[in-house]
C-alpha cells in the first residue's frame, strides 16, 4: 500500500520515469503490441485508474514513453559528438553510444520496430519517425564534415553511407532480438565498424 501511495505522489517527471521504466521492462520480455495498461499499473504498483489519471489514453502514455526514448538516445548522441573536433572519431562514438543504448534498454528496439509498424499515424509513431530524421541529420552531417576533414573520401555517397550505417546498427539489433541476448550487440561492434570506416575511407576504382 505505502508503495502505491508513494508512486501517486511523486513528481511528473519522477512519474513519468517510472513509467518508461515499467514499458521498457514489459518490452524487454514481450511483443511490445501485447503490453496492457493493466501489465503496465501492475508492473508500477499501481491500479489501472490511477494509471489513467497520469496518461488518460494508452496513446498518451506511448507518447511519453517515446518522447523520452528519442530525447535519450539523441541526447546520448549528441553529448559524444561533441567529445571530438574528428569526424571519424565521432562516428564511431556514435554507433558506440547507439549499441550501448540497445544494451542498456534492450526494449527500446521493440518497441521502436512495432510503433513504425503500426499502420495508423499515432503520435508516437510520429515522434520515432521524427527521431529517425533528425537521426540521420546528424550523421549526414558528420560525414559531410569527415570529406571537409579529408578523412573520408571526397566523391562518398553520404546518403548511400548514412543508409549503410544504420542498416548496420538494425542488423546487430535484430540478431540480439532473434538470439534473445543484447550481449551479442557487446562482442560485435568494433569489428563491424572498423568494415563501415574501411569502406568509406577506399577509393572507387
Amino acid at each position: 500500500m505505502g508503495m502505491k501511495r508513494t508512486t501517486k505522489n511523486l513528481p511528473a517527471e519522477k512519474r513519468r520515469s517510472v513509467t518508461v521504466d515499467a514499458v521498457m521492462q514489459l518490452a524487454a520480455e514481450k511483443n511490445p503490441v501485447e503490453i496492457t495498461t493493466a501489465e503496465i499499473a501492475e508492473r508500477m504498483n499501481l491500479t489501472q485508474g490511477a494509471l489513467f489519471r497520469h496518461f488518460p489514453t494508452k496513446d498518451a502514455l506511448w507518447q511519453s514513453v517515446m518522447e523520452w526514448l528519442s530525447g535519450q538516445l539523441l541526447g546520448r548522441i549528441d553529448k559524444v559528438i561533441e567529445t571530438t573536433e574528428s569526424a571519424f572519431e565521432a562516428l564511431e562514438r556514435m554507433f558506440m553510444a547507439h549499441i550501448d543504448f540497445v544494451v542498456q534498454h534492450p526494449g527500446v528496439p521493440r518497441m521502436i520496430f512495432a510503433e513504425l509498424q503500426r499502420p495508423e499515424k499515432s503520435s508516437a509513431k510520429k515522434i520515432v519517425e521524427t527521431m529517425l530524421l533528425r537521426y540521420g541529420e546528424r550523421l549526414e552531417k558528420l560525414l559531410e564534415k569527415g570529406v571537409a576533414q579529408g578523412t573520408i573520401y571526397p566523391d562518398l555517397d553520404v546518403k548511400a553511407a548514412s543508409v549503410m550505417f544504420i542498416g548496420i546498427i538494425q542488423g546487430l539489433v535484430m540478431q540480439s532480438l532473434i538470439a534473445g541476448d543484447t550481449s551479442l550487440l557487446l562482442s560485435n561492434p568494433k569489428p563491424v565498424f572498423a568494415l563501415f570506416r574501411q569502406a568509406i575511407t577506399m577509393r572507387k576504382l
